[in-house]
């Protein structure tokens, strides 16, 4: 089975609830850092929050996604993301309800992603956002061009809005 490495990252501004996500599908080739960057795709978001955002552009990457007899990786700093899965058996069980009682925000996109999940061969890598360039390695390199590709593209847009 090919193996893909799927980077996602998200820019949002929370007071127009507006926000970017960004991902880039690698396949096991070598590829220039330029190449990468080409290849970046970018999706405004309205109406949305930090956590709503890197959920709405994972769901987004993975519907770009059209061979599904792939192993995909995915390397994201959201823990959000990250934690789900183990999450999961709870919110199921309570229906994806608070302890209060209250609907969960974003539940309609958890139920989407753990149908996504249970349909493919996926797992999740925790990428730490801005670290020293001397601590970084090769992941965390690509993984800095996908956040800058969707903070620059919030920027450029809060920018044209003034």
């Amino acid at each position: 089975m090919k193996k893909i490495k799927l980077f996602t990252d998200s820019s949002v501004n929370p007071q127009k609830k507006i926000g970017f996500g960004s991902f880039l599908l690698l396949e096991e080739k070598n590829i220039s850092f330029e190449e990468m960057k080409k290849n970046i795709k970018i999706k405004k978001f309205e109406n949305t929050s930090s956590t709503k955002l890197e959920l709405q552009t994972l769901l987004w990457a993975l519907d770009e996604l059209d061979d599904k007899n792939i192993i995909i990786e995915v390397y994201t700093d959201c823990q959000n993301i990250i934690g789900l899965q183990d999450r999961r058996e709870k919110l199921e069980k309570n229906n994806f309800h608070s302890s209060s009682g209250k609907l969960m925000n974003n539940h309609e996109l958890y139920k989407e992603f753990f149908e996504k999940v249970d349909k493919l061969n996926i797992s999740f890598f925790k990428v730490k956002g801005h670290k020293k360039n001397s601590l970084k390695d090769k992941i965390d390199d690509i993984f800095n061009l996908v956040d800058k590709a969707c903070r620059n593209a919030l920027r450029e847009d809060i920018a044209y809005l003034k």
